[in-house]
């Protein structure tokens, strides 16, 4: 009888698509897989840890995974493996913090986790663990310094709509942003190769998806670590005369037949070149909408976040970005509450935000996160302080988003239905922008014209 697993999976994207992964070698090793966590044999949490909040909902859901085991007289041999970022992260601490879990495994271990399932459930013995294994304990599987990256041909169970796939075109962060502890978590950037990406690209669009989210940590760093010659730097442009680059990348998944979208998510302002821009703009099949955080706008707080950009290079590179991608919808993503963070740097924000009217943004509050430079900065600022700044920032974001969804009254827009009667423009990424309610009858997959005749909050309403 063969094994049957459930899986929980928490976090971002990227996290979702070592989800797909672990479960695509879950089937391939001919194991069942469950929506229904009391039906598994095996139970993997794959957890989040970027910030305080996503590590406490993954230490809730691993020890409410616990309490259901030990709740449940049906379910007392059951297995629970936690995976992700958490496992990564404490991987020195974990074991000995949750003695109630089977087995840990990092990054490194989801394209093994079939065997280490057999050897917990003793259809075969416990498989020899990688080397640098973080910790002695017998339950422990997560190594150090992660180096694992995809390829086309990884076996993969998408979780996503038949319509719509997450690419990871790398992994891996090389910049030392003193707010974040991904680097510390998911390791050095690696690039897959550009042709590894095109030809999954290429499989996904013949299986019928219709939209390509491209994810990493840094999708514009892609490529760069290939470089030959001088090593690229944290401002190091995107430059296809160098190497693979994401402007190579675009142009080459561009030609490839079928009519669907190209979204770029998760860009770093510092790698953007006018090369890139032009690609974009070139670029029937790439959506003219662009993921590139920002954080801030104040000198001060950019120089403390070490974002290797400032105002001025912001300013000007949105101005270009605007002239030089015809309909561009921009999205970004700020922190308030930074250490250090004055008035007069936070009205500098809000100002900005005023000036450049993002098409999608969001705001943060600082979270401080140990291990990061940040953490032992001086002048924390108080959360009521952070809590208001963000309510100042968002109303400032609201009032920008009715204003712009009103001049959207009276256009024609291409949607890509996601579901009986929603549907989204290129400018409304999945799970994080809104969206566009129309008629219940167009076939969910599909593009459709729609000319939209009102709003509500974040979302628009076609015409029926």
């Amino acid at each position: 009888m063969s094994t049957t697993v459930g899986l929980i999976s928490l976090g971002c994207a990227k996290n979702l698509i070592d989800s797909e992964v672990m479960m695509g070698h879950l089937a391939q090793a001919g194991m069942a897989l469950t929506p229904d966590a009391e039906l598994a044999d095996v139970l993997i949490v794959n957890t989040c840890s970027f910030i305080d909040m996503a590590k406490n909902e993954s230490i809730e859901a691993v020890f409410g995974a616990v309490n259901a085991r030990n709740d449940d007289s049906e379910r007392k041999n059951q297995k629970i493996i936690v995976a992700g970022c958490l496992s990564q992260r404490f991987a020195t601490h974990l074991p000995g913090l949750m003695p109630e879990v089977d087995a840990f495994i990092g990054l490194d271990q989801i394209t093994k986790v079939a065997p280490i399932i057999e050897g917990l459930v003793g259809k075969t013995p416990a498989p020899p663990k990688d080397d640098g294994v973080a910790t002695d304990d017998e339950r422990d599987f997560v190594t150090l310094k992660p180096k694992y990256v995809p390829d086309y041909n990884t076996p993969r169970w998408r979780l996503t709509p038949d319509h719509s796939a997450y690419v990871k075109i790398a992994e891996g962060c090389n910049h030392t942003c003193t707010f974040c502890i991904i680097p510390k978590i998911r390791g050095m950037h690696r690039s897959r190769t550009q042709e590894s990406v095109v030809r999954e690209v290429r499989d996904l669009v013949a299986a019928g998806v219709k939209e390509i989210n491209l994810i990493s940590q840094d999708t514009t760093y892609f490529g760069m670590d290939k470089w030959e010659g001088k090593r690229p730097n944290p401002n190091s442009p995107v430059d296809s005369t160098r190497g693979e680059s994401l402007a190579s990348l675009l142009r080459e998944l561009n030609t490839i037949e079928g009519d669907f979208w190209i979204r770029l998510l998760y860009t770093h302002p510092a790698h953007w070149s006018d090369e890139l821009i032009e690609t974009i703009a070139q670029c029937d099949k790439v959506v003219k909408y662009v993921d590139i955080p920002l954080q801030h706008i104040s000198d001060r707080m950019l120089a403390a976040m070490k974002r290797k950009t400032n105002g001025d290079y912001i300013r000007d590179l949105l101005r270009r970005m605007r002239a030089g991608i015809p309909g561009l919808g921009i999205r970004t993503t700020f922190i308030v509450g930074f250490p250090g963070e004055t008035e007069e740097d936070f009205e500098e924000l809000l100002e900005f935000i005023r000036e450049f009217r993002f098409e999608r943004a969001g705001v943060f509050q600082y979270s401080k996160e140990e291990d990061t430079p940040a953490y032992k900065m001086t002048g924390h600022i108080h959360h009521m302080t952070r809590k208001s700044r963000w309510s100042r920032a968002m109303a400032e974001l609201q009032n920008i988003a009715g204003e712009l969804n009103q001049q959207q009254v009276g256009q024609a827009v291409r949607v890509l239905v996601e579901e009986p009667g929603v549907g989204r423009t290129a400018w409304d990424a999945p799970e994080i922008d809104g969206s566009v309610h129309v008629d219940e009858t167009i076939p969910v997959g599909e593009f459709a014209e729609v000319t939209i005749r009102d709003w509500r909050g974040y979302d628009l309403v076609a015409a029926r």
